[in-house]
């Protein structure tokens, strides 16, 4: 324990360096007219998902405070890896940036030991952009309506209540496992490639339930009763689902388990165009009209400091950490 709390600190401080000489970096680096020329924003994901619209929004609010022109790359692969390690690999001049999220910053350093970079040696955390919670849904047929119902269920029947997710490692997958420990059950855990088949073996009652990421597309079939809601799994009722009770307020305390995105860049950004970035989304996240956009989407903007969100990036690792380690999660 000591020596993990040993290394733990040597990565914190190695951090807090890089940031450090960031600030003091030559005035060459901090050129007053950048930018000068357009700015790409790598979003690790799919186009047309909560994350493609999400980087979208980010580019907006840049491009137009910034009078740049900002291009949105979608580079998926990897569960999000891929398209992060691009952008940690590219040269720290503020002409790169990343929207990247939970699954490459908070997950994958403790699943992926030989993962292509380092959250705390490669990246510089700019801002917190936002936060989406999910939803436990269940198909129609599922033999309970609530969590009370479900865990009695899952008692009743140790080790035979499937859930699916959309791979092994995911943060949905790791809900699963976190409630199982929170409610004392056994869950089997049915990892499918990808959300599609996934979706496709939910509503057809192959699986009878899963934990759904976005409420964007769990909302419509939980309105028509296609799938019943069960808990939504973070902090606060969702205004897509407003009738659905959270995890916690059906006894299982403490869950919060949302899905969450935030603007990365390379190590080594001059720290005068990371404050103005910083700046710019905090500004820019809270205008009435890009709110709005964010609620389609199921998600709270949460613009913040650089500081916070190396923060909060850290407390969620290690918190992931811990459940991976407790339900002995690996990719073997």
């Amino acid at each position: 324990m000591h020596s993990e709390f040993q290394v733990r600190r040597r990565a914190a401080l190695r951090w807090t360096a890089a940031a450090a000489a960031a600030a003091v970096a030559p005035a060459w680096a901090q050129a007053s007219d950048w930018p000068n020329k357009p700015i790409k924003l790598i979003v690790p994901f799919p186009p047309g998902g909560p994350a493609d619209v999400m980087g979208r929004l980010v580019a907006q609010v840049l491009g137009t405070a910034l009078k740049a022109t900002v291009v949105v790359e979608n580079k998926a692969g990897a569960g999000g890896n891929l398209g992060t390690e691009q952008m940690a690999k590219a040269a720290p001049d503020g002409y790169t940036l990343g929207l990247s999220a939970i699954s490459s910053l908070a997950i994958a350093p403790t699943l992926q030991p030989k993962l292509g970079y380092s959250v705390e040696r490669d990246l510089l955390p700019i801002s917190l952009v936002g936060v989406a919670r999910g939803a436990l849904v269940a198909h129609p047929s599922a033999p309970f309506n609530d969590l009370k119902g479900l865990i009695a269920y899952a008692k009743a029947n140790p080790g035979k209540l499937a859930y699916g997710s959309s791979g092994v490692g995911t943060s949905n997958h790791l809900q699963g496992e976190y409630l199982a420990m929170r409610a004392g059950i056994e869950l089997l855990h049915i990892p499918y490639k990808g959300t599609a088949p996934l979706a496709q073996d939910l509503l057809g009652g192959a699986i009878p339930m899963a934990f759904e990421s976005s409420l964007v597309t769990a909302g419509p079939n939980v309105q028509t009763g296609k799938l019943k809601a069960i808990a939504i799994t973070a902090h606060g009722r969702a205004p897509l689902l407003p009738q659905v009770p959270t995890m916690e307020e059906q006894g299982v305390t403490p869950f919060d388990m949302p899905t969450w995105f935030g603007v990365v860049a390379p190590a080594g950004l001059p720290r005068a165009i990371a404050t103005q970035l910083e700046r710019v989304l905090g500004e820019g996240l809270k205008t009435p009209a890009i709110q709005e956009r964010f609620a389609a989407i199921g998600a709270d903007p949460r613009p913040g400091t650089s500081a916070a969100f190396a923060s909060y990036i850290r407390e969620e690792t290690q918190r992931y950490a811990k459940i991976i380690q407790q339900a002995k999660v690996t990719l073997d």
